[in-house]
């Protein structure tokens, strides 16, 4: 038993001793400023916030609204980059640069799935579609319901309904200042009395214009 412990605890110490060798030989490697514009495979349109993940430090960063980012990498770090409605990706910082500054243009595909097509039916069953199809009136078609409610009459009435507009209003104010100022200092015209009214209304009566449509 006493073996044992000394023994783990010797393994435990080569672990720390390893690792700590690991994390000053990273340390020693050149830091890398890495910037980058992503874009569309297709149109090469700028993806804004897209993340962009090192896989090795542990650490991201998102593009801004022109698809730019920049981030401190190591030589040999792998990047993911990924956006809705894209493929991920990953890049590779090179281990080969003798700068301190390196620029990509990194380009994403597009992840299109065609589905299989699909066709819906306005009844849930055969047996709803016999009865609706024994039920239906042939003549009440779109067509036709539209011709009734363009019809004469219904136009009149829902333009009865309506209140007028501004353009309207302003108008009617208009022509009753111009009646005020053409009559002012006289009774104002009544056209009841105008023998003109009078004989238009009779040539129109003649003409057969003032019947029911």
């Amino acid at each position: 038993m006493k073996y044992l412990i000394i023994f783990i605890f010797l393994s435990f110490i080569n672990l720390v001793s390893s690792q700590g060798d690991k994390k000053s030989v990273r340390d020693s490697l050149k830091i890398v400023q890495l910037s980058g514009v992503v874009v569309s495979e297709n149109g090469l349109d700028q993806l804004p916030y897209t993340t962009v993940f090192d896989l090795t430090t542990r650490h991201g960063v998102i593009t801004d609204y022109y698809g730019y980012f920049s981030l401190v990498t190591y030589p040999g770090d792998t990047l993911m980059f990924s956006y809705y409605g894209y493929k991920t990706s990953s890049f590779v910082v090179p281990d080969t640069l003798k700068e301190n500054r390196y620029s990509i243009i990194h380009m994403l595909q597009e992840d299109t799935i065609n589905l299989p097509e699909v066709t819906v039916y306005p009844w849930p069953s055969r047996e709803n579609f016999a009865k609706e199809f024994v039920e239906m009136e042939p003549y009440s078609d779109a067509f036709r319901r539209a011709q009734k409610q363009l019809s004469g009459e219904n136009l009149s009435f829902a333009a009865a309904r309506l209140d007028g507009d501004a353009s309207l209003s302003f108008g009617s104010v208009q022509n009753q200042q111009y009646t005020k100022i053409y009559t002012n200092g006289q009774m104002p015209a009544n056209n009841f009395l105008n023998p003109y009214a009078w004989a238009k209304f009779i040539d129109e009566w003649k003409k057969g214009n003032l019947k029911k449509k």
